[in-house]
């Protein structure tokens, strides 16, 4: 099968796997197919598949990453001692780890096409991570506290692994808590990262973004917490700031000198 018939391969086995959905029309157009078939990857529970899925998928998933080409973290330089910033798509990195900035169920967003970093995250990573993150949450048994983290494979992403963290939710002005909250969950990626012999971690804007933390003060306490780990547990992982968004990459070269 060449690209187009494995996306529309899988577009058809996601349909006949949920009889409300098999009324629905494959779009002609490559465009729209994208979207159907990221919409089915976000809305399939978790779920075993066929291997035959599986290897459909991954080689598609591959397809895709090399279309969107890859950066590689020793493409980079730092701006100080084992620190990066890099402004992209963090499913285009590759290093040891990347963070996905989760919700509290932790087996990714539902929301068809969504744009947070969580989405995109799991589509791009294929239906192993969430089947891998919801296995992790039935052992557990409640949802994950916030500034904690759990790790899982990268499965189909450049990356080996992602750390998923979920950061503080600011619904009125911020508080001690919340900084405290977001600090932890840098921590967390950290300690959770070196007990899994990560070298390299790339941290997306945790809470920035659907949690509506500050940007500026976010960024002060990634740094700061980073800073401080590195220094008082005299740690070489090397740390790679990931930044989507103009207002952030101002942000942390202002931080970061």
């Amino acid at each position: 099968m060449n690209h187009t018939e494995k996306r529309q391969y899988l577009i058809k086995r996601l349909l006949a796997e949920q009889p409300r959905y098999r009324d629905i029309e494959m779009p002609d157009d490559t465009t729209g197919q994208k979207q159907l078939l990221r919409g089915l990857f976000n809305v399939r529970m978790p779920e075993e598949i066929g291997k035959d899925f599986l290897q459909v998928q991954d080689e598609y998933l591959a397809e895709a990453m090399n279309e969107k080409g890859v950066t590689a973290l020793s493409e980079l330089e730092p701006v100080e001692d084992g620190i990066y910033i890099w402004q992209g798509d963090i499913t285009t990195l590759r290093c040891d780890a990347i963070v996905n900035a989760a919700n509290s169920g932790m087996t990714g967003c539902y929301v068809p096409c969504h744009g947070c970093i969580d989405n995109c995250i799991h589509t791009y990573a294929g239906i192993q991570l969430r089947n891998a993150c919801a296995e992790l949450m039935q052992k557990q048994g409640h949802e994950e506290p916030t500034g904690r983290a759990k790790i899982t494979p990268g499965f189909n992403l450049p990356c080996k692994y992602v750390l998923h963290t979920v950061g503080p939710i600011i619904t009125g002005k911020l508080t001690e808590k919340d900084e405290e909250l977001l600090a932890s969950c840098y921590r967390s990626c950290l300690e959770l990262a070196e007990e899994n012999d990560v070298k390299s971690i790339a941290f997306c804007c945790i809470s920035t973004g659907e949690f509506h933390f500050p940007n500026r003060r976010a960024a002060e306490i990634a740094v700061q917490t980073v800073r401080e780990y590195r220094k008082e547990n005299n740690s070489k992982i090397e740390v790679i700031f990931n930044v989507w968004k103009d207002i952030d990459d101002e942000i942390y070269r202002e931080l970061l000198g």
